[in-house]
């Protein structure tokens, strides 16, 4: 397939040459052609210049998934304005600092988060206009109502009949100039824009065009957040590129719904996290084989075969069984699922992003890539392992190219001890890279634990044998005076159904932990446990705040 050298360019040939077949569906809700999100596309211009919005003002998001809300982000980047999504989970006074800190003049708001916010903490907006409908919940300058009313009679007089694709024509963009402003957290001490440019988009673009298994006409599920880049740039903006039709998810993604919506809409590729499918390996796979006779049967050859194909099937059919390859990002992935699910064959890959690279950083196909691997750096980037000897010996994990953020907006603190002077983005993640590229992730450096011997021990490899126990929610192992304590929240649905109670929960979790450190080698055991009965804090990404367990 042939690269693609400009972004807005080739939003607009996808929609002038898809004019007539769907693009984005709301799930059980309105489809929206090519040529609905072009003609609304060509609106929201004419609303921009009625508010004075120039080249590179920004223009803030936040509201839940929709279709409404993709729109919306492609007329910004294709007016040559900068879209600052926002996660529609961040605070109301959080909402207000990242509206402000981004200098953005025009907000797009669903109408029950409006509800929540308040107007007169955003004091450089002129206008704010609701996902749902496009109508005006506020205004900051008097006649701004009068002039966008005036545009869009405009645009209906021009256009009597709805424009067409000869009519579809954006502003020119460079590839330099910045698309997207992503915040990683809302707090005023934590605030970090990334900051995104058109290259970077476009770059993620064409690799994915090039090497994911999707095709013109094909259909697929969005339920990751929108306003984050790994949902955004792979379940909407690649196979929005490529002349996909998307149904997305306008509701909390729970499981029943996220299955429910693979097997009416049957995508042909899927992207998720790996809380999603090590969730369905811990309750319908695993308690399989606590069966005395399938754990027999799985020991002999031929049955052993067939007990796995048929697992491979059921698990093929809850995804929809008709997918090429179930994609998986986001955070790290359980190894013991992973190689129980490499051994049965199931289509699917572990890749390696950040926002900071809008996100793709490695992918491999699910037939290439190798156990425990991240995939392989894309063709953009150049990936490097700090330390002196990549292969063996665990270190920082460097990239540079394309797809790196320019820096941290208004942050230059921050965007200093990100990137180095000689262009190396500073991830980290700890990993290692074989001779083929390959890159194993170790852990986060901010979480490693050095210990009194000098061993260095990523907790995260505890945490997944921990997390895999039926009756453990999710763990955290911390280091105090050189012993490793797990706190261990509790799956309370889990302990119901195998009659455990809170008195005799401990007794269970020694035996969990005796089975873990059967696993580790000695320098890595868990001296002891505490039971937190409450899900860990986390951010808005979903990891734990590590900091607050010390």
């Amino acid at each position: 397939m042939k690269k693609h050298d400009n972004l807005v360019a080739l939003f607009e040939s996808t929609i002038k040459n898809n004019w007539g077949i769907t693009a984005l569906s709301d799930y059980r809700g309105d489809d929206k052609t090519y040529q609905d999100v072009g003609t609304r596309i060509m609106k929201i211009h004419a609303v921009f210049q009625a508010c004075d919005v120039k080249k590179g003002d920004k223009i803030a998001l936040i509201g839940k998934n929709s279709a409404n809300w993709g729109i919306i982000y492609i007329a910004a980047v294709t007016y040559g304005a900068v879209i600052v999504p926002i996660l529609p989970d961040f605070k109301p006074d959080d909402t207000h600092h990242i509206v402000n800190h981004s200098d953005s003049v025009v907000l797009f708001v669903g109408d029950t988060l409006w509800d929540k916010l308040d107007k007169s903490a955003m004091t450089n907006l002129r206008v704010v206009i609701k996902i749902q409908d496009f109508s005006i919940l506020h205004k900051y300058e008097a006649s701004i109502d009068d002039k966008i009313g005036s545009a869009l009679d405009e645009f209906e007089k021009k256009y009597p009949e709805g424009p067409g694709a000869e009519d579809l024509s954006f502003p020119e963009c460079g590839m330099e100039d910045v698309a997207v402003i992503s915040y990683t957290s809302g707090t005023t001490g934590f605030s970090k824009g990334v900051v995104l440019q058109h290259k970077s988009l476009l770059g993620n673009m064409n690799f994915a065009q090039e090497n994911m298994p999707l095709n013109a006409g094909d259909k697929i599920v969005s339920f990751l957040p929108m306003a984050h880049t790994y949902g955004c740039a792979f379940e909407f903006l690649f196979p929005f590129t490529l002349g996909c039709h998307i149904t997305i998810l306008t509701k909390t993604p729970s499981p029943k719904i996220v299955t429910e919506a693979f097997q009416e809409i049957r995508p042909a590729l899927i992207l998720s996290v790996p809380l999603v499918i090590e969730k369905i390996y811990k309750t319908r796979i695993m308690p399989l084989f606590h069966k005395r006779s399938i754990l027999i049967l799985s020991k002999i050859p031929l049955l052993n075969r067939l007990i796995f194909k048929k697992i491979k099937d059921t698990m093929y059919n809850v995804f929809g069984g008709n997918f090429r390859e179930l994609v998986i990002g986001g955070a790290a992935f359980n190894p013991e699922a992973e190689a129980f699910f490499r051994k049965i064959k199931f289509p699917f890959t572990v890749g390696y992003g950040m926002t900071e690279c809008g996100p793709l950083i490695s992918y491999a196909s699910w037939d290439t890539t190798k156990p425990g691997a991240s995939g392989r750096p894309v063709d953009e980037l150049e990936v490097t392992i700090d330390s002196d000897d990549p292969q063996n010996q665990v270190g920082e994990i460097l990239m540079r190219g394309s797809h790196v953020m320019q820096g941290y907006y208004k942050n230059p603190e921050a965007t200093a001890e990100a990137i180095d002077k000689d262009g190396w983005l500073h991830s980290g993640d700890l990993g290692v890279m074989d001779k083929e590229g390959n890159i194993f992730i170790k852990g986060r450096s901010k979480s490693m634990i050095l210990t009194g011997s000098g061993k260095n021990i990523y907790p995260e490899e505890i945490e997944s044998f921990l997390n895999n126990r039926f009756m453990v929610s999710e763990s955290v192992v911390v280091n105090r005076e050189s012993r490793l304590i797990a706190l261990i929240c509790p799956d309370t649905d889990a302990m119901k159904k195998a009659g455990v109670t809170e008195e005799t929960l401990p007794e269970v979790l020694k035996k969990y932990i005796k089975e873990t450190n059967e696993k580790l080698p000695s320098y890595m055991n868990i001296a002891n446990f505490e039971v937190h009965n409450e899900e860990f804090a986390k951010t808005p990404k979903r990891s734990i705040k590590r900091f607050m367990y010390k």
